[in-house]
């Protein structure tokens, strides 16, 4: 399958603080094990262009866009929540990393690849419509979803949320929009503290309690994901990668490993190939261990591209 990589280096410049564990290094842990392991050797790279207004729109309204475009600092940081802070090159950085999801979406769509990575951040499962929050400013898979849907006329997506935390923005964002499966697994009771309360038809949300591993994930996979995605035929499938539920890593509590990440992506992947002719788009949300992190990453690139 080809594989494109999209990624851009000004979503390097967004930083929160030296503290902050959602940092540029992030980006530069994934970049040189790719490189090390000769995985990027098997990838079209790409680099990312801003998401248009319009793009943007679909999921968050123009008066959050031109707030959080005035909130923007000149220099020193502007503070969003407790954790999430914007420095000078934030916005363009958001910008970016939604328009990574974009263009990854009309690479796939139109042929020029089968499936894509987004190396991006600010990562986007958390930004509510109007509401930047848990580090998150836009919903990057919430728009590469509304974008296949509004302007490639698709009639079916998928979405996979395999973060250790749930993904409340794009579940508020996708809510009760039959066109969409959104299916995911996240510690709980955890950050955000959301995912149980009656949520929608579409959403297929398995929270799991801590110190969950694979052997206890792979079955509710197996038994409740993809009976639902092969229902719902998926013409496209979007992940929110989000590593952070590695047992390496301290932000969350679960037991995943790499083998994990790779064994949910052929999962998914061979519905792919059944009803999407095989188009799949990941982009990166959390994970913050670096080298576990850049495992785990390289682990599902393979088993996206089945290299």
């Amino acid at each position: 399958m080809t594989t494109m990589y999209i990624t851009h280096g000004d979503c390097r410049l967004h930083e929160m603080g030296s503290w902050h564990p959602e940092s540029p290094a992030r980006l530069d842990a994934i970049s040189d094990h790719l490189l090390a392991t000769g995985l990027l050797a098997n990838c079209i790279e790409r680099e990312a262009t801003p998401a248009s207004r319009e793009a943007i729109a679909r999921v968050h309204p123009p008066a959050y866009q031109d707030w959080l475009a005035a909130r923007a600092p000149a220099e020193g940081y502007a503070p969003i929540d407790p954790d999430t802070l914007m420095n000078p090159h934030t916005l363009r950085a958001a910008h970016l990393a939604a328009g990574a999801a974009v263009d990854a979406v009309d690479a796939v769509l139109g042929g020029a690849a089968e499936t894509a990575f987004c190396a991006v951040r600010p990562p986007g499962h958390h930004a509510e419509p109007s509401q930047a929050m848990g580090f998150c400013f836009f919903g990057n898979v919430a728009i590469a979803a509304r974008h296949a849907l509004e302007a490639h006329g698709l009639e079916r997506v998928a979405v996979i949320d395999f973060d250790v935390h749930h993904g409340n923005g794009t579940e508020t964002a996708l809510s009760g929009d039959a066109r969409v499966l959104m299916c995911s697994f996240f510690q709980h009771p955890f950050y955000p503290f959301s995912g149980t309360r009656q949520p929608a038809p579409n959403m297929v949300n398995l929270p799991v309690s801590a110190y969950a591993d694979g052997a206890v994930i792979r079955p509710l996979v197996e038994q409740v994901w993809l009976p639902r995605l092969k229902a719902h035929r998926p013409q496209l499938i979007l992940f929110s990668a989000g590593f952070d539920g590695h047992r390496d890593d301290d932000m969350g509590q679960l037991g995943l490993l790499e083998a994990d990440y790779a064994w949910i992506t052929e999962q998914v992947m061979a519905v792919a190939r059944e009803h999407a002719r095989g188009r799949a788009v990941s982009c990166l949300e959390g994970g913050y261990e670096l080298q576990s992190l850049a495992r785990s990453v390289a682990a599902h690139l393979r088993a996206l591209g089945d290299f």
